[in-house]
């Protein structure tokens, strides 16, 4: 992700913490010294948020390493304020692989919790009702605190509601008796009434609720975009959404004539060829900005790309569309056999399943039997 640091790596797996977690701890910081003008207190505080984040990676650490043992990698753990994202290259799509997977982060905390309890009864600690309920932020009942947030984390990500663990147990249940697809929008469903219902109580008892309520309002909204989307993707080949009619640049061309086509309204990036070996890209924004550090009169070969992404034009589309997220590119040159047979967009991409979502309602309409007046 982007605006994020490496902090480390475990298990062959990058660390990175997010700017926006750099927020959280301020948080903490701020309100724990102006309810207390404490030092010590405040230290505490962020430290205990610090310990609660460890157990979150553990957490997602468990989720990766599950999914490891189906042959599916984990490209790095990115630390949020709103906990932890294990980004695997892709989900099981096998029910049970997908709940074992599933199930193993919550299956961390609780083992955490478990041992923190049986460390507790070792030193004869046990912790009362109220304290195994209460999350204390003052330096006190730091083992009781630490075992709550764990059984919290346990329950909080049960909840079946995308982006939780618990939406993606439902979905792995609901997939052993349907379709996947089916399945998916059935679980996203079932999200999006717990969303609205934690809004409501947000809006008379908590207000983070609030902001619980669209979290899991917008995960189950886009879990259910993307496996539609890996649906109507499936089983298309890169040549036939791919724009053949493109425009093409030299490395001694200026960067003028890439001005002229991009005002010519042709395209926005351009493959830098020589012959029909591609060597580089000129985006729009590189474009841009070497027009702004040197004018028109720069060569392409000093502004273009030489680190760049392609697909085949013999590549699924569902393939090359994960290429694109991946180096978060808006466009992809097309080769075959070392040779440049077109350019791949997002927004033909978009245009292409708009195109086949309408041909598919139309084809549903003819099916369905039209009554008689």
């Amino acid at each position: 992700m982007r605006w994020s640091w490496k902090i480390g790596r475990l298990v062959g797996i990058d660390v990175y913490m997010h700017a926006t977690f750099l927020l959280l701890v301020g948080f903490i910081i701020v309100a724990t010294w102006m309810e207390s003008h404490n030092a010590a207190r405040t230290l505490f505080a962020v430290f205990f948020v610090l310990v609660i984040f460890g157990c979150i990676v553990l957490h997602e650490l468990g989720h990766a390493l599950t999914a490891r043992r189906y042959g599916i990698r984990t490209r790095d753990i990115v630390l949020l304020p709103i906990g932890g994202v294990a980004r695997l290259e892709r989900m099981p799509e096998e029910p049970n692989q997908e709940l074992l997977v599933a199930l193993a982060g919550p299956a961390v905390n609780l083992l955490i919790a478990l041992g923190l309890f049986v460390l507790l009864f070792a030193l004869g600690r046990i912790p009362t009702l109220r304290q195994a309920a209460t999350i204390s932020w003052t330096g006190r009942d730091f083992l009781p605190s630490l075992t709550a947030v764990n059984v919290w984390l346990v329950l909080f990500n049960l909840i079946p509601a995308f982006p939780m663990d618990g939406g993606r147990v439902l979905r792995a249940l609901l997939a052993k008796r349907m379709d996947y697809t089916e399945a998916t929008q059935r679980a996203a469903h079932v999200g999006q009434a717990i969303a609205f219902v934690f809004g409501f109580l947000g809006l008379f008892f908590d207000p983070f609720l609030l902001f619980i309520a669209l979290f899991v309002w917008m995960g189950a909204s886009g879990e259910a975009g993307m496996v539609q989307m890996r649906t109507s993707l499936g089983g298309i080949p890169v040549q036939q959404v791919m724009y053949r009619d493109i425009r093409t640049l030299q490395p001694d061309d200026t960067l003028e004539k890439a001005v002229e086509q991009v005002l010519a309204g042709w395209q926005q990036d351009f493959p830098v060829v020589f012959g029909s070996h591609v060597l580089g890209v000129l985006t729009r924004e590189d474009l841009i900005k070497a027009v702004a550090q040197g004018g028109t009169d720069k060569h392409v070969r000093d502004a273009m790309r030489r680190d760049f992404q392609v697909v085949d034009s013999h590549d699924m589309l569902e393939q090359a569309v994960k290429v694109l997220q991946q180096c978060g590119c808006r466009s992809l040159p097309v080769e075959h056999n070392g040779e440049l047979m077109g350019m791949l967009t997002l927004e033909n991409v978009g245009e292409f399943m708009m195109i086949h979502s309408a041909m598919r309602r139309a084809e549903r309409a003819e099916r369905t039997p039209r009554a008689i007046a």
